[in-house]
């Protein structure tokens, strides 16, 4: 496709020459750039298409940079970034040194705020109107956010204190009935009585527009009602809770239809104080697999266009997670199953068919997810907590306040642990090992192997009985050595045991460490690799182990700061080791986005850089 109109968009000034016929053409070829893009890059694909015209009809009513738009999460901006002078460089997305996935502050000014996470909109654009009032400045201020991110605690807290701002501030509620997987919950079923009855703005804009024509009375009779907290208020403009909160609530609004939205957004930027816009549109818009199965096309790899195939579809961790837990709970009625409105990305699908009394997606809340665990199992349910490593750090203070100090038992599969590649710094699973290492009455398991972890998981339900955590990375297991004996799932030994150089780590780190290994060996060269599981707490074998060695170098795909890594440094101290102990860990710093193997070499986590630094040693 030759994107005539789209290529000559550098800025959001060019759309304002444009007609609706010509608006509609761009919105198709900003679609057909958008799933060109993906089918070869990766990532976000049904939250992109389902915001074409409502991004393009922003930008168009709006004035940015001046006007902020705030994006929540950020994973539906790739019509954004092209509509703001980053057309020419869209094909880099997610690529190393090329353009991020999400919006980035120091990637242009039309990115107000840098998000990943859900449900933070609101708070960050209602902070950016209030710094703008303080400066006399008088533009908008629009925060974007999902009817999934709506499930999630903080936005509420946004719009408790949103509600009482009366400058230009807009929230536009992007109602697509989705988050991930499809949304759950009280709000979900709010919205839809919402839109069920979309006659509700065109009667209370006809009981507005016939009292203002009533001579002397009128006008007073309409502002009686408005600010009136009667009955008869409630009976003409049957408010919704987001006018009890404090706005003025406009639509439903076709999200597809640019006529629609252009008005909407007009009435919305003419309106003093706090507005909620809302938007129904439909995720994956425009593209039949991504439409018929908006769950699988959320964020993906690459894909045949053609046939809506993966290229790849090898089997991962969170597959072999979600088959394992149904073989568990297939004999075990206390097992169930806790999600953060991830039940596909987590490999939950078959849980939450078989075993629907036991599933529970509680939507984008994992702070509720924690505590809501911690409340079963305080009745003698046994909660494994399916999330994301980047997610689970919004529930910190409940993993420690509700879960450990109580010492109550629930499972939590930490997916995507570790570098996680393209998605980059928001995402990456490198803090979750030393956020759970603080956590007294807490146990880790970091399996290589999807056995291991299989292992692990049954050893994390039945043989533990306080917090616990079984890590593993996305994606598939790597290579694995045929002469590997697995005598423990607290550690193995593997090598030389006779050598004076030690290599120890985890997790998914041990296929590389073999591969380095084998080149030293190839070289005549003799190490002993000491493969953790259980990396909290470290099993004392295995300090007594290591202490015999002359050099130990332990690597690490995690943070350094409070990692295993220095904790197995503590431990040897203690009972004297006086040999020399390094560590390689990700230093203080966030990760960018690059493919995996990538992250790994530039952090001297590949088998290369082990070959190297265990060589020169």
């Amino acid at each position: 496709m030759s994107n005539e109109i789209l290529s000559t968009i550098k800025s959001p000034q060019d759309l304002k020459k444009l007609d609706e016929a010509t608006l509609t053409k761009l919105c198709e070829e900003i679609r057909t750039q958008i799933i060109d893009i993906v089918s070869v890059n990766g990532g976000h694909l049904s939250p992109n298409l389902g915001v074409v015209e409502l991004t393009v009809m922003l930008h168009y009513v709006f004035d940015c940079p001046s006007d902020s738009i705030v994006w929540d999460v950020g994973h539906q901006c790739y019509t954004h970034k092209m509509l703001t002078g980053r057309y020419d460089v869209i094909n880099t997305i997610r690529a190393e040194d090329g353009i991020s996935g999400f919006p980035k502050r120091n990637e242009s000014e039309y990115d107000a705020f840098n998000a990943g996470h859900s449900s933070t909109s609101i708070s960050a654009a209602l902070g950016i109107a209030h710094a703008k009032q303080l400066k006399g400045d008088d533009s908008h201020t629009i925060a974007v956010i999902g009817d999934g991110s709506l499930t999630g605690g903080l936005a509420y807290e946004g719009l408790n204190n949103a509600g009482r701002f009366k400058k230009n501030f807009i929230v536009i509620l992007n109602d697509n009935k989705m988050s991930i997987s499809k949304n759950v919950g009280a709000m979900a079923k709010y919205l839809t009585s919402i839109r069920v009855k979309p006659t509700y703005l065109r009667i209370k804009n006809k009981v507005e527009n016939g009292l203002t024509h009533i001579p002397l009375l009128g006008s007073p009779i309409k502002s009686l009602l408005r600010h009136s907290k009667s009955r008869v208020k409630h009976l003409v403009y049957k408010d919704t809770l987001f006018d009890q909160l404090g706005f003025r609530y406009y639509g439903p609004v076709d999200g597809h239809d640019l006529d629609a939205l252009k008005n909407a957004l007009l009435a919305s930027k003419n309106t003093k104080g706090p507005v909620l816009l809302h938007v129904v549109t439909k995720k994956g818009k425009g593209y039949q697999y991504a439409e018929s199965d908006s769950a699988s096309f959320h964020g993906i790899g690459q894909f045949d266009i053609e046939t809506g195939e993966p290229i790849s579809s090898k089997k991962d961790f969170s597959t072999v997670f979600g088959e394992g837990l149904c073989r568990i709970a297939q004999t075990d009625d206390r097992i169930c199953a806790v999600t953060a409105a991830m039940r596909t990305g987590t490999g939950l699908m078959d849980f939450s068919r078989i075993y629907k009394d036991r599933f529970f997606d509680v939507g984008i809340a994992e702070e509720h997810a924690v505590t809501f665990s911690c409340g079963l199992a305080t009745k003698g349910m046994i909660p494994v907590f399916a999330v994301y490593s980047t997610f689970l750090q919004r529930g910190y203070d409940q993993l420690l306040h509700d879960a450990a100090m109580q010492k109550l038992h629930m499972v939590v599969a930490v997916d995507r642990a570790g570098i996680v590649g393209e998605d980059g710094e928001t995402h990456q699973g490198v803090f979750d090992v030393s956020m759970l290492n603080s956590i007294p009455n807490t146990t880790i398991f970091s399996p290589c192997y999807f056995d291991e972890m299989k292992q692990s998981l049954n050893t994390a339900i039945y043989g533990c009985d306080s917090l616990v955590a079984v890590r593993y990375p996305r994606g598939g297991e790597i290579a694995r050595p045929d002469d590997l004996q697995v005598s423990s799932m607290n550690y193995n030994i593997y090598g030389d045991r006779n050598a004076n150089k030690l290599l120890i780590t985890y997790g998914r780190l041990f296929a590389n460490a073999v591969t380095a290994y084998e080149m030293l060996k190839d070289e005549e060269e003799s190490i002993c690799v000491l493969k953790l599981c259980k990396i909290k707490p470290i099993d004392k074998a295995a300090i007594e182990f290591a202490k015999d060695f002359e050099k130990i170098h332990f690597f690490e795909e995690g943070i350094l700061a409070g990692g295993i890594g220095e904790t197995f440094d503590y431990e040897l101290t203690k009972i004297g080791y006086t040999g020399v102990y390094k560590v390689t860990a990700i230093e203080d710093r966030f990760i960018q986005h690059a493919s995996v193997k990538s992250a790994l070499e530039h952090n001297k986590l590949d088998a290369q850089s082990m070959y190297e630094i265990m060589k020169n040693d």
